[in-house]
């Protein structure tokens, strides 16, 4: 199964820019502020650095902690990110984000259970948080859950019908059950709304494939390939299109 979540930098910079021509930035602000500018170009060292900075400055700043937190995620230092999420929701536990992020670890460890529970509270505290739902969705689906996996999708696609991920996540829960008509219709929406989305002409080729129509499976992971930017997925592609 092909799954991806999303964390979220909880950004200041609209906030820290006017600050900064007005000439009184506070300065453990400041540390945050260009932490989250190295955050940005994928400098996660030297965003580190001045996370901690602003941490010694002010250790009530939250978003240090959970910015430092997705730094250290995108790293791969899981347990250090998860340490800063805690902190942060300690600090701050109406934060939803704080919440889903740190559920976004907990996925990605394969502890699954606490991921549902964090994406839980990040619902509590935001019911319109769509990708929320989305990600909780990719928990339960984990879990073989398939019936929970899709009434969140179908939660994530009622508040934005445009979320293509969203469409291809159910498709991919229909096709475990066996129901693939409406695997592929999902699929069909998926790339309609994100023409780019490799994984889903994979998801539908493969299914096309199950169905026995092998000219539109070829096809699918052809436009996969051409398309694709992750390896996993491309080698994926190119195995399956080999064996038909």
């Amino acid at each position: 199964m092909n799954c991806r979540v999303w964390l979220i930098l909880a950004a200041c910079v609209l906030f820290a820019t006017a600050l900064i021509a007005a000439g009184c930035i506070n300065p453990a602000k400041e540390h945050l502020y260009k932490g989250n500018e190295f955050f940005e170009q994928d400098l996660y060292d030297e965003a580190i650095t001045e996370y901690t900075e602003a941490i010694e400055l002010d250790t009530q700043l939250v978003m240090a902690y959970n910015n430092r937190g997705l730094a250290y995620h995108n790293k791969g230092a899981l347990d250090e990110a998860i340490a800063d999420f805690d902190k942060a929701i300690e600090l701050n536990p109406e934060n939803a984000v704080i919440y889903y992020n740190r559920g976004g670890v907990y996925f990605e460890r394969g502890q699954f259970q606490k991921a549902v529970a964090d994406y839980d509270k990040a619902i509590v505290l935001a019911p319109q948080f769509t990708v929320a739902y989305n990600n909780r969705g990719q928990a339960y689906a984990m879990m073989s859950q398939f019936n929970r996996a899709i009434a969140d999708y179908d939660k994530a696609i009622e508040l934005n019908p445009e979320l293509a991920i969203a469409y291809d996540n159910r498709g991919l829960m229909y096709r475990n059950k066996g129901e693939l008509d409406k695997a592929i219709a999902d699929f069909d929406k998926a790339i309609e709304l994100d023409p780019g989305l490799a994984k889903a002409y994979f998801n539908r080729g493969y299914t096309y494939n199950e169905k026995g129509d092998k000219d539109k499976a070829k096809a699918d992971l052809e436009k996969c390939i051409q398309i694709s930017t992750d390896s996993g997925l491309t080698k994926a592609a190119e195995d399956l299109l080999e064996r038909l």
